[in-house]
This record gives C-alpha cells, sequence and structure tokens, in this order.
C-alpha cells in the first residue's frame, strides 16, 4: 500500500465494518486489474544495497521521479517516501529495506498493466542510471547480510521491526530481504469472493512454484527455490500465512472481519503521527483501549482499512482480493502474474473448471503442498498428482479464460499471450531458481556478481 489512510468517520459497530467490506461489491463490467510489484535496488559499481539518503540514494531517486513525472509525494516527517499518481493513476512506495515498489492502476486488461509496469521499469532504469543504481527482479535479495540492508525511515517499519520477534524468527527476513508480484482483482458478491478466495487460497501454492526466484542468500545457494515462500511459514502466523477458515464453507467478509478483529493492531496514525498499538487488538480498540494513550482514542475507518494493510494471508481481502504468492521476478514474469489469475478467475468456465479440479483438496492437503513447494518446486505433491502436472491444466484454464475475453493489443494478441513465461516453464519443467542455479553452478562460477550483471532490469 502506497500511502496509509488518514479516513476519520468514526467506526461504531461491528456491522459496519462488514458493510465496508461488502461495499466492495462490483458488478462484472466495473471489474479491473492491479499490478503490485517490488525489486531491489543495487550500486552498479559493486552491486551494494542502495541507501536511503545521499546524493545516489534511493530518497534521491524519488526525488527525480517526483520532478519527471509531477506525481504527489508521500511524506513521513518531512522525507520522500513514496509518490502517488492523484488522477487515478499508480503509485510508488518503499519496502522496509529498500524495495522499491510500483502499485499500478486499476485497469481493464492485462495489455494495459503489462504496458503500464514496461514504462515505469524504463523511467526507473533510465533516471537510476544517472545514480549509478540498477534494479534486480527477484524474491530475495540474493547477496546482502541482514546488517547490510539498509532501512528505510517510515515510521510504520520502525513498529513492525520492533514487534516482529516477538511473533515470529523471520520477519526481518520478510521485511528486510524479500519482494513480491501480487495481483489485486475484484468480486460482485460475497459468494464470488468466497469462490475467488478458496480456488486461489487452494492454488496459490501452485503460483509459488511457477514463480519460485529466490534460490540465493548472502552470495550462496540457500537449499530452496523459493527462500521467501519458505520465510512466511514462521513470520507472524497468526496474521500471516495459510488460514485453512478461508477454506471453510460458511467463509465470508464476517468471518474474516471477526478474524481480523481478533489480530494484534500495528498503529493508528493522529495528527500525522504514528502510534504503536502491537499490545491491543482491533476489537480492543473499538471497546476504548486507546482511550487515555492518545488525544483520540476512537477508531475511525482509516485505521480499519490501516489495520487490513498489516494482515499477510496467503490471499488478502479488502474490498478486493489479493493474490501473495509470487517471488518477484523480471518484466515478462510481471505481466504473468494478473494474466494467470485473470484468466482463472474472471472467466466463469475457467473458475468452475479450476473449482472441479480442487475440489477434492481438504485443507490439510493444501497446507502440506504449501510447506513443500518451497524446496520441491513443481517437483511437490498434491492428491497424488506433481504440481507440474496441475500446472499445466491449470494453465490451459487460464489461456482459455483469457482467449475468451477477447481483449487484443494493437498487434491483435489477446491476453493468452502473457503466460508464455509459464508455459515455458512448464514445458522445460525448470523453475526461474532451478534456472539461476544452473548458471550459478554453469557458466558463472559460482559469482553471484553474474546474476546482477545477467539479470537485471
Amino acid at each position: 500500500m502506497a500511502r496509509d489512510s488518514t479516513d476519520n468517520r468514526p467506526i461504531e459497530s461491528r456491522r459496519q465494518l462488514v458493510e465496508w467490506m461488502e461495499a466492495g461489491c462490483k458488478p462484472k463490467a466495473d471489474w479491473r486489474i492491479g499490478t503490485e510489484h517490488e525489486k531491489f535496488g543495487f550500486n552498479l559499481a559493486d552491486n551494494s544495497p542502495v541507501a536511503y539518503e545521499g546524493e545516489r540514494g534511493i530518497g534521491a531517486l524519488l526525488d527525480h521521479l517526483q520532478s519527471k513525472t509531477g506525481w504527489e509525494p508521500i511524506l513521513d516527517e518531512g522525507r520522500i517516501i513514496g509518490l502517488v499518481d492523484t488522477d487515478g493513476g499508480g503509485a510508488i512506495s518503499l519496502e522496509p529495506g529498500g524495495q522499491f515498489e510500483l502499485s499500478g492502476a486499476p485497469v481493464e486488461t492485462i495489455h494495459q498493466t503489462c504496458a503500464e509496469s514496461n514504462t515505469h521499469l524504463a523511467l526507473v532504469k533510465e533516471l537510476a542510471a544517472e545514480l549509478g543504481v540498477g534494479f534486480l527482479g527477484v524474491g530475495a535479495s540474493p547477496a546482502w547480510r541482514f546488517d547490510e540492508t539498509p532501512r528505510m525511515p517510515k515510521s510504520r517499519y520502525d513498529i513492525m521491526t520492533a514487534y516482529m520477534p516477538k511473533v515470529g524468527s523471520r520477519g526481518h527476513d520478510m521485511m528486510y530481504r524479500t519482494a513480491t508480484i501480487q495481483v489485486n482483482l475484484d468480486f460482485d458478491s460475497e459468494a464470488d469472493m468466497r469462490r475467488k478466495v478458496q480456488v486461489a487460497l487452494k492454488l496459490q501454492p501452485l503460483a509459488s512454484a511457477l514463480f519460485a526466484n529466490s534460490p540465493f542468500t548472502e552470495g550462496r545457494p540457500n537449499g530452496m527455490l523459493s527462500w521467501r515462500s519458505q520465510i512466511w511459514h514462521d513470520v507472524d502466523n497468526q496474521r500471516g500465512g495459510y488460514h485453512p477458515f478461508m477454506l471453510e464453507d460458511d467463509f465470508g467478509f464476517e468471518r474474516y472481519v471477526d478474524w481480523a478483529l481478533d489480530i494484534p493492531m500495528y498503529f493508528v496514525i493522529r495528527d500525522g503521527k504514528y502510534h504503536d498499538c502491537t499490545h491491543i487488538t482491533f476489537r480492543q480498540f473499538m471497546e476504548g483501549a486507546m482511550h487515555g494513550e492518545i488525544d483520540d482514542g476512537e477508531p475511525n475507518v482509516g485505521d480499519w482499512n490501516n489495520h487490513l494493510t498489516t494482515l499477510f494471508p496467503d490471499v488478502r481481502v479488502k474490498r478486493f482480493i489479493e493474490m501473495r504468492g509470487a517471488d518477484g521476478g523480471p518484466w515478462r514474469r510481471i505481466c504473468a502474474l494478473p494474466a494467470l489469475w485473470t484468466g482463472l478467475l474472471y472467466h466463469e468456465d475457467s473458475l468452475a473448471d479450476a473449482e472441479a479440479l480442487t475440489r477434492d483438496w481438504t485443507a490439510a492437503m493444501v497446507g502440506e503442498l504449501r510447506a513443500a513447494v518451497p524446496v520441491e518446486g513443481l517437483a511437490a505433491q498434491i492428491d497424488g498428482r506433481l504440481a507440474i502436472s496441475i500446472a499445466r491444466d491449470v494453465l490451459g484454464l487460464s489461456q482459455a479464460g483469457l482467449r475468451a475475453r477477447g481483449l487484443l493489443n494493437s498487434e491483435g494478441d489477446d491476453e493468452s499471450l502473457y503466460l508464455e513465461p509459464l508455459m515455458e516453464t512448464v514445458a522445460s519443467g525448470m523453475t526461474p531458481a532451478e534456472q539461476l542455479l544452473q548458471g550459478y553452478y554453469g557458466a558463472w562460477d559460482r559469482d553471484i556478481n553474474r546474476l546482477f550483471e545477467e539479470h537485471a532490469f
């Protein structure tokens, strides 16, 4: 999320929170696609991480981008931490370790989201090169120790950094050393939301396998294909990762709200200042727990919206659905992820076929697949089948859904064009991580610097 909310409308009841989520329902004609991607900045001279400060730092790059685009700066205690296109476009934000994120505008086609990413990457590459900075699309920082990783000056991250060790062992790695691609999609009713969430949750480990792209840590292979996915097994399991209740028949807005209400908060914002609220849940906040601790201790809509952004399930529900299972990657894969999920979830026949494909998968089976994928990738199994075999079926369903949409670019290609990187992965049987490892043990002669040279944007 590019900018924390400051909507001051008061919250007076649990029902109001449910209605807030229900308000996300949209007719199919208004469904959109929002794509987000993160990437690691590095100094071209020596492949070291890029600090926020200085004439060649992340802050300076944001200043250059602001001058070039005219987007409104987002400030935190006077420091630029992002940009937003106030004309309804996208936004640029910083993750804790300097990961540079584009939160794309809600658009109608994969062609548009791909063009948006291409324009962004070209501009960032041009301006960053003037500062001696490059960018790399992978799922985890491949070479830097934690103590070498910079910290961005964002107040919410200070609160999260202090809290993470209290609830898991991998929170700092998640914050500072991972990067992802996400896609956000719409629904037209609670029932439609439920169907999409449940198919997406069952297939999220498959997406993690197809996009596995984090095999290196601190300059060496880490034994994983998706180190990023493995990290999510012990970040903060109350608020993040896999939550089987979302697969139950009665899952809906009320179940999600009740779950969210009993998760500890991170913060509230009052008069531009972030107040640590990690000692209370949102339900306790509504019961008056912040009275006497801050001047305005009553919850508001902005507080609720912000709280939902601090929950990290594999599939997140707000007023839209977020798919959170993929490692960061190169440009073609930034386009492939929204193509995969749009083809599956925005066409009725493909969604119904995906439901049928996964109907017999129990919550326990999905959990076992999720646990196996970080190491095994497409060789993991569920219901007696290899993930790579299921991937062929799923890609076929997505391809059919995209072709049925019939949305063509200027060259006459439909959106299924953007599935090609995933088709290549299945045809070769090698995840992106395995291809990187092949280079590492082969032509790179175990020199991690070759990753920066050959795979930067």
